[in-house]
């Protein structure tokens, strides 16, 4: 009897509630692949490889410099002096660790300039996203990625949308 009562007391619940999923739209949209997509995209890609580019011949440059170095000790250590071999021995690492700091800088120099360089494209893309799910009913745009969307019909891909218009 107790069921019989739930059940009443639910069903009324459940008109209420299947109006709501029936008007619910659902989009999703790879940002990662928007913004590579997007003329500006593009651009902002191929102004980071090229600081990349020359950051990392000038660092492969120190490095084989650091290299050549440590070598010509080795050759040299021993013929030098314990005193004198400690205190290159430290230069050296001190060089090193200069040049280890050196790479973490140039890598965070890097992944700001990319922030820089992508934010105003995202900011830009999220106005459209917005107009977009006004214009056409959406309830929710996701983003898509691994942790997030497992799976969704290709039809619900507002990718080439929102570049397109980005574009415009």
């Amino acid at each position: 009897m107790k069921f019989f009562k739930s059940i009443l007391l639910t069903l009324p619940l459940l008109a209420f509630v299947a109006p709501t999923f029936a008007e619910t739209k659902i989009g999703f949209i790879d940002m990662q692949k928007a913004i590579q997509e997007t003329k500006a995209g593009k651009a902002a890609k191929k102004q980071l490889e090229a600081e990349f580019n020359k950051k990392k011949a000038e660092l492969q440059k120190k490095e084989a410099d650091l290299k050549k170095k440590f070598e010509d000790f080795e050759k040299k250590a021993m013929a030098l002096s314990n005193e004198v071999k400690a205190k290159k021995q430290q230069e050296l690492q001190i060089e090193m660790q200069k040049h280890q700091q050196h790479v973490a800088k140039s890598q965070m120099e890097i992944q700001k300039k990319e922030r820089d360089l992508t934010k105003p494209i995202i900011d830009k893309m999220q106005k459209i996203i917005s107009d977009l799910a006004k214009k056409e009913g959406y309830t929710a745009i996701l983003e898509k990625s691994e942790q997030l969307v497992l799976f969704a019909q290709p039809s619900i891909d507002l990718t080439d949308k929102v570049v397109k218009e980005y574009n415009k």
